[in-house]
């Protein structure tokens, strides 16, 4: 983890500086990290490579409002390149059905360790589109732009990643 304390140089000329964007945008930048990859360890390693890459990089950020959104999308990249080093699970072993949607979700609560188990197992660009959707709040449109897909890919991504996480969260309602 990066030190808060000390005096540490400032990303750009607008005066934003590296300490305070650590501070503010560490956890949720781990949260997405963790949640991308399932390991505390891995997500450690890439929230430092996000912000050491936001640091050389740091006079890309035209408009510091949308510091957040720059810090994600750094680590979309660092993670990607986390995802093409490991080996990928193949999408014909989730056993996706399309044609039937499951019921509506129980109200318990989720147990967070099998909601991450369930994201492990997703190929990388479904996790994506589904994080994207529902940890940064972006829009359809939004993940197609960042993503360079068209927006068909983006919802059938994400219908297929919901349907395999909710087979995997609640199997006795999805059969």
């Amino acid at each position: 983890m990066f030190p808060l304390g000390g005096s540490l140089p400032r990303v750009d000329g607008n005066g934003m500086e590296i300490r305070r964007i650590i501070h503010e945008f560490y956890q949720p930048v781990y949260r997405y990290a963790f949640r991308l990859t399932g390991s505390a360890a891995d997500a450690e390693d890439l929230v430092q490579e996000t912000f050491l890459m936001a640091h050389a990089h740091g006079d890309q950020l035209r408009d510091e409002a949308k510091a957040r959104a720059w810090l994600f999308g750094i680590l979309r990249g660092c993670v990607g390149k986390y995802f093409r080093r490991r080996r990928p699970t193949p999408a014909g072993n989730l056993e996706l059905d399309l044609d039937r949607l499951p019921e509506a979700p129980s109200a318990e609560p989720l147990d967070q360790e099998q909601l991450q188990t369930a994201l492990n197992e997703l190929p990388e660009d479904f996790k994506v589109v589904l994080l994207m959707f529902y940890f940064e709040e972006l829009s359809y449109q939004e993940i197609a732009a960042t993503l360079e897909l068209p927006i068909g890919t983006v919802m059938s991504r994400l219908a297929r990643a919901k349907t395999h996480l909710r087979r995997k969260i609640n199997p006795d309602e999805s059969s």
